[in-house]
């Protein structure tokens, strides 16, 4: 066995543990109003942070099955890294100019392309990734995974919506269905992960 599969890095569920959880404390201590806009913006760095270990360690898993990234996985992972960070950055500019400089209509439009730009990119990198992936086992995974993380965003959007409509509780931006989406597709590779350990040993 690979000495890589044995370090932290080479742990997806516990960087996805890491993401809900501090996900689940920033949006508790947003909700309870411990914290204004400007704070969970900030504090939106870490989980963010962890997503990167987390696309790591999967590019680890990657590299400890087939023996090395393909060229689809390598841009794959630097894009996603790269239009996460875009998008945490954008939204946040955004979100302090528009509260503090006043703009004027025409700049807050421009304004809102910032974190908008960064998810279409995601989007594109992500599309890109399952065209261009030889390997049909790793295709399939990223399939799964991103279909996990679209259930994430409907499940839990409808059930807040509708928590929300009957004023059970707060109101939450619409932004926020991108990081459920991302944590939804961590917790999709982790699952598939898992299931590609068991199997082995459940054959034997």
């Amino acid at each position: 066995m690979s000495t890589t599969t044995s370090g932290l890095g080479a742990r997806p569920g516990l960087w996805v543990g890491l993401i809900l959880g501090t996900c689940g404390l920033i949006f508790g201590l947003k909700a309870s109003g411990a914290i204004n806009d400007t704070t969970t913006l900030l504090l939106a760095i870490v989980p963010t942070a962890l997503l990167f270990a987390l696309f790591r360690s999967l590019a680890n898993q990657r590299e400890n099955r087939c023996g090395s990234t393909s060229q689809a996985g390598k841009r794959y992972i630097f894009g996603i890294m790269a239009t996460s960070i875009a998008y945490v950055l954008g939204l946040g500019v955004a979100m302090w100019v528009f509260r503090n400089l006043d703009p004027s209509v025409e700049l807050t439009w421009l304004l809102a392309m910032l974190p908008i730009a960064p998810i279409l990119a995601m989007i594109f990198v992500m599309g890109r990734y399952i065209v261009e992936e030889q390997d049909e086992y790793l295709r399939h995974r990223a399939i799964m995974a991103s279909l996990i993380g679209l259930g994430f965003v409907l499940a839990i959007g409808s059930f807040w919506g509708f928590l929300e409509t009957f004023e059970l509780v707060p109101h939450v931006p619409g932004w926020w269905a991108v990081p459920i989406w991302a944590m939804g597709m961590g917790l999709g590779q982790a699952w598939q992960s898992m299931r590609h350990k068991v199997g082995p040993v459940d054959e034997e």
